[in-house]
């Protein structure tokens, strides 16, 4: 049997409530699976494999039994049966019912029936009594007829060959006569698993043996609701999940405060939830579990959002394989990815992975198609975010809408341990759960001179005497080093795994190069061969080229990570790290936030982040690094201190958690004016109630009122022409460009000089090259970070042709202007700077070369490209709402795609599928993978095997994503077939 069949058994239910608890136990659903379960067809042998229907009195194991009894009886009797071959005429014998049979040829079929016949069948299911009726009309019938003919048996007395003769007939018409039965039974049971049985319902429920599985699963099928979603023993989902858990991530049981979270009355309830653990506690594990119960069981769609792009797929990545095996779909929502409003899917549920500002935006689209009640789940992690700028208001106005919009919808954030955790309750009318769990024991210590204090609370200065540096340093690394980080991390690597936490990019480049200068040649042989595959993966990714920094701290287990690095560069140092390739990292903050890179000793360099004294929640962020689960026993930091800090340092380190507040007044108000925009357009009345802002009022609008605030912003958006009064002045209105401003997600700020540079654009928009199109995507928030060097800056410009130039004064940069050098520094001229960086990138795709001509970081003209490709995708939404601006579509679309990969575009399909960099994409393309059909068909293990330096465990990764994508674009395509076929509903009424 397929693994859609397997386990199924049926036995008498005793009762409704053992069948409930024990739902999806040993049933899993006999249909099609992307992970390799199988469907069967109507002319495949359900039973080939198995023949334990009723366990030890079923139908097939009796008619095995009877078989094997008439085969000794055969035996016993030979010569029995020679002596009636030998016979002129076949003896009759007359049947119970009257008619006349034959002896000889049926005995078989006879015995095997007379034997079944021994047993009543009143415990037999309506569908196998219906059988039964079946073959005993049969054999009547046949005895009717064989009584009324002559029949001659094959003679021959004299030879031996005669008699070998009739025995062999004999075994033939036994053999046919046992494989018909056979063939019959299971014939009968095939047809009734594919039809209606003609049986009453009545008897079919008086008389059928129910499997606990199936009869469990019928009412889960059958009332769908809040209230019965159990679909098995782990915490409602069938054993199949849990299975799954230990297959794909290795977890076999869950912490003591996952089972209780998971199982808390609110949790039951679907009511809203924040939790609150330490960093590194397992509390994602909690929301995957409720994320697939909202799936499976009330088959509902879920959103997940995360702070950023790296963090969306590397949970697309990791959840793909779910989605395969449990058959529903993941979409990712991050940069220039994701569909507004998301398709429709009649049959699958989709879990989208997003970041804050695309989550935003796939909930306006929901509210606006009217379907944000089939949001069952909302999932924010690093809820704390909130009081986190611009990014916080859009999380806030995320959440305000699902709120007002719709009671079905749950919402469960996770965050950092918060002072003020009753204003979230509150504003979220949520439920909380706090624990101080951590699966590693973290012991925090503070260096000040060669001395080691360990903190304690308890204590009056927050530090207690541990241990003195015991290291020896020359005059010479005393100078170099006055910190002692070398004598820190050498306590640890390269046997265990250390981060160093710098307060600025150079200082992790320059803190890892120096670490280097003072290690012993020891380090050069550990992982020696693994560290020079790095490398080359490195020089691969970068056409050739690789860091100078990296070329010589790689071969001693170091690297720096920061955004100065490519994305490609991230993350093969963070799979290097993780595997052990790599024991030191040398870091800025934005790791902390980001992927999870554990680390048995975490070291601050400084409690600065730049020139800003860190707060509270970065510093416990930070720490929580320290300490991997299943491979150290205890995790360490380390805070290194100068004397002017000590006092500060112990307010960091002692003080409680900081306050969240709202962020919608950031900015000069700028979270609340967007808010009001999209809440005219969408029609919503009497929502700020429904705010955190509104739950805080009294401390964020002490110098004015939250009304005053209001009518402030509603007259702003009056003068920019985003919103007017209706004629009967009783309403606010959203104008053309309002509408296209908040669907684009686009800035207030820039709305209307997007509109006025898309306007210019028309009147002469340059199309036989595409860098009047790249001027028009540029981002304007980059604009500030460009310092252009304006020696660079006229030798590209001169490169130009005389239609591109003349499209850069058309914008208002001339080659008078840029040959001057103009003191007045223009925002179109940065702007222009800007562009034609993107311009060669798109030309060469090779990000090395350009920055090194640009003299630009790697990092920045990634970034910028990421941005371009994000920002080229909202000046798409904002000009599909505005019909001048029709032409733009087509033309931005391609450019979207191609600003979001930058490679040929033979690699663009490959690259599409999360995971997938520029330099694996070349490898896979060179080997014949060179479609998402060949990667999503591809065996992990041949994958492996064919691509150097590809890990099965990445292989299965990949393989998974490129099947999911690959689903997710064939369903959509199904969807918009199924739509167009489908009659309108007014029309079939009307006929």
């Amino acid at each position: 049997m397929n693994a859609g069949t397997q386990g199924i058994r049926i036995r008498r239910v005793s009762s409704r409530k053992r069948s409930r608890d024990s739902l999806q136990t040993h049933l899993t659903p006999a249909r099609k699976r992307g992970g390799g379960d199988t469907c069967l067809h109507d002319s495949e042998d359900l039973f080939g494999d198995y023949d334990s229907i009723l366990e030890d009195s079923s139908l097939l194991a009796k008619l095995d039994d009877a078989e094997e009894t008439e085969r000794q009886r055969d035996l016993q009797s030979a010569a029995h049966i020679v002596a009636v071959d030998q016979q002129d005429f076949i003896a009759l014998r007359p049947s119970k019912d009257g008619a006349w049979k034959r002896s000889g040829e049926d005995i078989l079929t006879d015995s095997i029936l007379d034997g079944l016949g021994d047993e009543p069948f009143e415990d037999l299911p309506g569908s196998q009594v219906q059988f039964q009726e079946q073959v005993d009309e049969n054999v009547k019938r046949r005895r009717l007829q064989e009584g009324e003919k002559t029949s001659t048996p094959f003679r021959n007395t004299d030879t031996e060959a005669g008699r070998d003769r009739n025995m062999e007939d004999k075994t033939k018409r036994r053999s046919k006569a046992r494989r018909s039965v056979t063939d019959q039974l299971k014939r009968t049971m095939l047809c009734n698993a594919a039809a209606p049985s003609n049986v009453s319902r009545t008897v079919v429920l008086k008389e059928a043996v129910v499997s606990e599985e199936i009869s469990v699963a019928m009412q889960a099928m059958e009332t769908v609701s809040a209230e019965t979603t159990d679909l098995g023993p782990f915490f409602g989902l069938p054993t199949k999940v849990k299975d799954l858990m230990h297959k794909l991530r290795g977890i076999k049981n869950l912490y003591d405060w996952q089972e209780t979270c998971l199982n808390l009355d609110c949790v039951q309830q679907r009511k809203n939830l924040i939790y609150s653990l330490p960093t590194s506690g397992g509390k994602t594990l909690v929301a995957e579990i409720l994320v697939l119960r909202e799936l499976l069981c009330r088959k509902k769609d879920c959103l997940f959002i995360l702070p950023y792009i790296s963090l969306v797929q590397e949970k697309v990545r990791g959840l793909a394989s779910f989605g395969l095996e449990l058959d529903f779909m993941v979409e990712e929502y991050a940069g220039s990815k994701g569909k507004f409003p998301p398709v429709k899917r009649r049959e699958k549920r989709s879990l989208y992975v997003a970041t804050i500002e695309k989550a935003h935006s796939l909930v306006n689209s929901l509210i606006e198609t009217n379907r944000l009640d089939n949001l069952g789940l909302v999932v924010v992690d690093e809820l704390h975010m909130l009081g986190d700028g611009s990014r916080g208001a859009i999380i806030e106005m995320t959440l305000a809408k699902v709120l007002y919009m719709s009671k079905k919808t749950q919402i469960i954030g996770m965050s950092a341990t918060l002072g003020n955790i009753r204003d979230l309750q509150t504003f979220l009318k949520a439920e909380n759960y706090t624990n101080d769990f951590r699966p590693v024991q973290l012991k925090e210590y503070v260096k000040l001179n060669d001395t080691i204090y360990e903190v304690d609370p308890k204590e009056e200065d927050c530090f207690r005497f541990s241990r003195l540096l015991n290291f020896k340093y020359s005059s010479a690394m005393q100078k170099i080093d006055p910190d002692h980080i070398i004598a820190l991390v050498t306590e640890v690597i390269p046997t265990h795994s250390c981060l160093v936490f710098c307060p600025t990019k150079k200082n992790c480049e320059n803190v890892a190069g120096m670490i280097c200068k003072y290690l012993k040649e020891e380090f050069l042989q550990h992982r020696q061969a693994e560290k020079a595959v790095l490398l080359r993966e490195l020089r691969d990714s970068g056409n050739g080229s690789v860091c100078p920094v990296l070329r010589r701290t790689v071969p001693y287990g170091l690297a720096y990570h920061h955004s100065g690095l490519t994305s490609e560069e991230r993350k093969l140092v963070e799979e290097a790290y993780s595997s052990g390739v790599l024991c030191l990292l040398t870091c800025t903050s934005t790791l902390a936030a980001g992927i999870n890179l554990p680390a048995r000793r975490v070291i601050l360099r400084s409690p600065y982040v730049a020139t800003d004294f860190l707060k509270r929640s970065q510093y416990k962020q930070m720490v929580g690094r320290a300490g991997r689960a299943g491979i150290d026993t205890v995790g360490e930091s380390i805070l290194i201190l100068q004397s002017k800090d000590r006092n500060m340092a112990q307010t960091l380190v002692c003080s409680p958690m900081e306050n969240c507040y709202s962020n919608l007044m950031h900015d000069d108000g700028k979270g609340i004016t967007s808010l009001i925009l999209s809440l005219i357009g969408l029609n919503l009345r009497d929502f700020l109630r429904g705010t955190l802002l509104f739950v805080q009022q009294q401390q964020l609008c002490a110098e004015q009122s939250l009304w005053e605030v209001v009518q402030q912003k509603v007259d702003l958006l009056k003068d920019k022409d985003l919103i007017t009064v209706t004629p009967d002045a009783q309403t606010l209105q959203v104008t053309k460009l309002g509408r296209a401003t908040y669907k684009g997600s686009v800035d207030l700020t820039h709305s209307d000089v997007l509109y006025r540079d898309l306007s210019r654009g028309l009147e002469g928009l340059l199309l036989n090259s595409c860098l009047h199109l790249v001027y028009l995507v540029t981002p304007y928030d980059m604009i500030s970070q460009c310092k252009p060097d304006w020696r660079i800056y006229f030798r590209q410009f001169t490169l130009l042709s005389a239609a591109e130039q003349k499209m850069s004064a058309a914008v208002g940069v001339p080659e008078s202007f840029v040959a001057r050098k103009a003191g007045v520094d223009m925002e179109a001229v940065r702007r222009m700077y800007l562009a034609l960086v993107l311009f060669s990138l798109l030309k060469e795709t090779n990000l090395w070369s350009v920055a090194d001509r640009f003299q630009l970081s790697r990092g920045f003209v990634q970034t910028l490209l990421s941005s371009s490709s994000a920002f080229c995708s909202c000046v798409l939404h904002f000009t599909e709402e505005l019909e001048e601006f029709w032409p733009f579509k087509a033309l931005l679309t391609e450019l979207t795609r191609r600003l979001s990969y930058c490679v040929k575009a033979e690699l663009i399909p490959l690259m599409e599928v999360v995971g997938v960099m520029e330099s694996r994409a070349k490898q896979l393309y060179n080997s014949g993978y060179k479609t998402l059909t060949h990667l999503a068909n591809a065996d992990p293990a041949v994958l492996s095997r064919t691509i150097e330096n590809l890990y099965r465990k990445q292989a299965s990764q990949i393989v998974a994503s490129a099947k999911m994508l690959l689903n997710e674009k064939a369903a959509a395509l199904q969807e918009e077939v199924d739509e167009l076929l489908t009659v309108p509903s007014d029309l079939s009424s009307t006929l």
